[in-house]
């Protein structure tokens, strides 16, 4: 396909090399892996890594000539810009700031941000205010490292439409300002798509491909690990939607398929998740 399609880091088995793991997502006909560096102490210290370790992966990404155009940075739940605790908030910018030059130093072009004011604390109108001044500042550091930030559609209510985003975009008024949208998270929440995608049409960085169970009275919903075709998303709508509206950016296959028993078994994993994708992305024209 023409189109750039790439896979979740947390989909390639986790003990791989970066050669490895650009190598593995070659050899099942990906142009891109998505770099995660989530709030887990060995994935934030990606944040820390030497010129020699950074210019690592950059060799390993022209010697196999798959790329790293995006980073999924969730260590913001760790350290949420909207925190009520000074030193979480300061933290949350010194991350922000170090993974835009680590973006800088890889040739990332897009830093997706997990659109949370805060995770793990009560949610407050002062909240949002801080969420909004420190993503004000952030995006000042993104342009000027000529660095996207793209907020993605969440399993969260603070942000979860692309209707909210351009809220958001609205008020921080930044031209390196985006949206990351995710199938499964607009689907879950009962957002209507064709409103969604030709409102947000000139917002969107990139698209998560992803299947959900869907937010009820009863139900808080499943964000992860629902099998392609299980879940809440209508996928032939989705596309074509997506054709209608003219989306010519990249997919991003998300899953988590990481910790599999053998690489085999996280490959077989993969092109399940390729089988039924594929079809209904060349059935709609995209």
């Amino acid at each position: 396909m023409a189109r750039p399609i790439g896979i979740y880091e947390k989909a390639t088995p986790k003990h791989f090399t970066w050669k490895e793991r650009l190598e593995f997502a070659k050899e099942l006909g990906f142009n891109f892996v998505e770099m995660s560096v989530d709030e887990s102490d060995e994935r934030l210290a990606r944040l820390d890594w030497t010129k020699e370790e950074r210019l690592e992966v950059v060799k390993a990404i022209y010697e196999t000539g798959v790329r790293i155009p995006t980073i999924c940075f969730s260590g913001h739940r760790r350290y949420p810009m909207g925190s009520a605790d000074p030193v979480l908030e300061a933290k949350s910018m010194e991350t922000m700031q170090a993974c835009i030059e680590l973006a800088q130093d890889l040739g990332v072009r897009v830093i997706q941000l997990a659109g949370y004011d805060v995770y793990y604390e009560d949610k407050s109108p002062e909240t949002r205010k801080r969420f909004l001044k420190n993503l004000r500042q952030a995006c000042t550091w993104a342009e000027q490292a000529q660095v996207m930030l793209a907020i993605e559609i969440m399993d969260d209510p603070f942000i979860n439409s692309i209707e909210k985003y351009l809220a958001v975009e609205k008020e921080i008024n930044s031209p390196y300002l985006f949206v990351y949208p995710d199938t499964g998270n607009l689907a879950a929440w009962h957002n209507d798509f064709y409103s969604e995608f030709l409102l947000g049409h000139n917002s969107i960085a990139a698209l998560h491909l992803k299947d959900t169970y869907p937010v009820t009275e009863t139900s808080k919903g499943q964000f992860r690990d629902v099998p392609f075709g299980q879940g809440c998303v209508d996928w032939e709508a989705t596309f074509q939607v997506l054709k209608e509206t003219n989306y010519q950016g990249p997919f991003l296959i998300e899953m988590w398929s990481e910790n599999c028993e053998t690489v085999e078994e996280t490959k077989a994993a993969i092109q399940a998740a390729q089988a039924f994708l594929y079809p209904l992305i060349e059935k709609a024209g995209l």
